[in-house]
């Protein structure tokens, strides 16, 4: 039974040039975390490109609620990557 409003679907403008990034230095396999697709585009449009929020959401067809919900997990996802020495995987 599915529960919930299905996943809007989301504009995204730039494919990420690589699949996934890793930690040097760290011995053995390190942990991965996954970032989808939309979640990269919104670091790329909020963070790397330095548009507000209400213009990114805009662009990538989502509320401006929702796209702070994708931005807020996005930075999670990498922060936890980056302290925790753990491979960020693209999706």
């Amino acid at each position: 039974m599915f529960r919930g409003r299905p996943k809007k679907q989301r504009i995204i403008k730039q494919i990420p040039k690589t699949g996934q990034f890793s930690p040097r230095g760290k011995p053995g396999r390190p942990d991965e975390v996954i970032l989808e697709s939309d979640e990269f585009e919104a670091i790329y449009m909020a963070d790397y490109q330095a548009l507000d929020q209400k213009t990114a959401a805009s662009s990538m067809g989502v509320s401006q609620q929702t796209f702070s919900r994708i931005l807020k997990k996005a930075r999670k996802s990498v922060a936890d990557s980056l302290v925790g020495g753990k491979i960020i995987r693209i999706k």
